[in-house]
């Protein structure tokens, strides 16, 4: 068993079908994708975490919207843990399946930087894992306030400033564990 598992958040079709595409979509997926494939070799368990957003929502189980996206690399036999809240922990199996299998060390990717990236990150480091982000593989979308690229450097400050480590994805060692 691994102390390390990688978790990959809301990466839905539906992210991909608003009008405007996630903050470098295409880079997100590739780096994802990449970071799925170098887990799976290094024997690291890979858990894909899917929003179901409630009738007439996006992410509306099981509309096409609320399908993981082909371009992270997912395969049917993944672990894949459904929610309902920005949380991916509350009211879900997944702190139970990590501690059953012994993880300490999350690294945390996926969609929505201020949501539930940001939500999911915070809980991890209140439950006591050691949380690395990837710092390039996170994403959203511009809003009125701010541009996807602005909030996403805010919440790497923040979430690297006191909930998680934070690491390219292209610099996450799989086979050799971080420091």
């Amino acid at each position: 068993m691994s102390a390390t598992a990688l978790l990959i958040i809301d990466v839905q079709k539906g992210m991909f079908t608003h009008k405007e595409q996630p903050h470098e979509g295409n880079l997100l997926l590739a780096r994802i994708s990449g970071m799925v494939e170098r887990a799976r070799n290094a024997h690291v368990p890979v858990i894909f975490v899917q929003h179901d957003g409630g009738a007439g929502h996006t992410f509306e189980k099981p509309t096409e919207g609320w399908q993981l996206h082909p371009g992270t690399g997912y395969r049917h036999a993944d672990v894949v843990v459904e929610k309902r809240y920005c949380d991916a922990f509350q009211e879900t199996p997944l702190h139970a399946h990590l501690q059953t299998n012994k993880v300490s060390r999350i690294i945390i990717a996926g969609m929505q930087t201020e949501y539930c990236i940001d939500t999911s990150c915070r809980r991890a480091f209140s439950l006591g894992y050691e949380v690395i982000l990837a710092s390039n593989a996170h994403s959203t979308f511009s809003n009125s306030a701010l541009s996807a690229a602005q909030i996403i450097a805010h919440h790497n400050m923040v979430l690297g400033d006191n909930f998680a480590i934070l690491r390219a994805a292209e610099d996450i060692d799989f086979q050799h564990g971080e420091k």
